[in-house]
């Protein structure tokens, strides 16, 4: 049984499902290590111009494995701290590619979203949650730190310090609704519409430039850690310049905008 599931369906989108629902799709390392290697196959597919990520089943994914998070050659040999700061470094690398990848990721948050499941849909670019999902920061319920896989990072930044310290020190679970008002999703949506709802969000960026929205997903990231205003309008300026003096796409879409058509971007 494949443990992710990689699939189109429409053209110049995949969806990449973590298919291993009896477990609620934990972060075992034979779900992870094929998943990373999925991200990454997936972001050189050029044609591929929007990626989904969900779960399979009832969860999206619920952190750590706790009945067995499995065996990896690269731990033989290796004391418990050893092993630990191995496995922490592929956890690691599954955050940093979603973010890393070329093309929008929509996560599709189907169901539970617990401590590393959470920090994986916090992630992706632009979060839809079904009405069943919810977000829980586990590991300050088990006797840990609930700062894990870039949560600590990312989360304050879509929120606000006040709610995501809140939330991260009480361990608390966010239902979609309340997901949806303070941000940590674009949207809650009815359950069985969840994938038509992302499928119509990636149709729309389908219309757009390729080369155009990479950039801009680029340009998104790269301002939320710019050490200042000026510095990220010199990078934004730079990028809008390549695609403007590189391409036609700015004259097609002003010939498309007279003729009463969609433009039809060649990059």
């Amino acid at each position: 049984m494949a443990f992710v599931n990689v699939e189109k369906p429409l053209p110049f989108v995949t969806q990449i499902t973590l298919n291993r629902p009896e477990r609620m799709n934990a972060m075992a390392f034979d779900v992870m290590v094929p998943f990373k290697e999925a991200l990454e196959e997936v972001s050189f597919d050029n044609d591929t111009r929007v990626v989904i990520v969900t779960g399979a089943g009832e969860g999206f994914c619920s952190g750590a494995d706790l009945d067995d998070p499995g065996w990896m050659d690269i731990f033989d040999g290796l004391t418990v701290p050893g092993i630990a700061r191995r496995a922490m470094k592929i956890l690691d690398d599954v955050v940093k590619a979603i973010q890393g990848m070329h093309q929008p990721v929509i996560g599709a948050i189907n169901g539970a979203a617990i401590g590393g499941g959470f920090c994986l849909a916090m992630a992706t670019d632009i979060r839809i949650a079904s009405e069943r999902a919810y977000f829980r920061p586990a590991g300050i319920n088990n006797g840990l730190t609930s700062a894990e896989l870039g949560l600590s990072y990312l989360l304050p930044r879509a929120i606000g310090t006040s709610r995501a310290f809140e939330i991260m020190l009480t361990g608390r679970d966010v239902g979609a609704d309340e997901a949806s008002s303070i941000g940590i999703v674009s949207k809650s949506v009815p359950h069985d519409t969840l994938l038509e709802e992302c499928l119509a969000i990636a149709e729309r960026i389908n219309g757009f430039s390729q080369l155009g929205v990479e950039l801009s997903k680029q340009m998104l990231w790269a301002g939320v850690d710019a050490g200042s205003l000026h510095t990220h309008m010199n990078h934004e300026g730079h990028a809008q310049l390549f695609v403007r003096m590189t391409t036609q796409n700015f004259e097609e879409a002003i010939k498309a905008r007279k003729e009463g058509r969609s433009p039809q971007y060649k990059d």
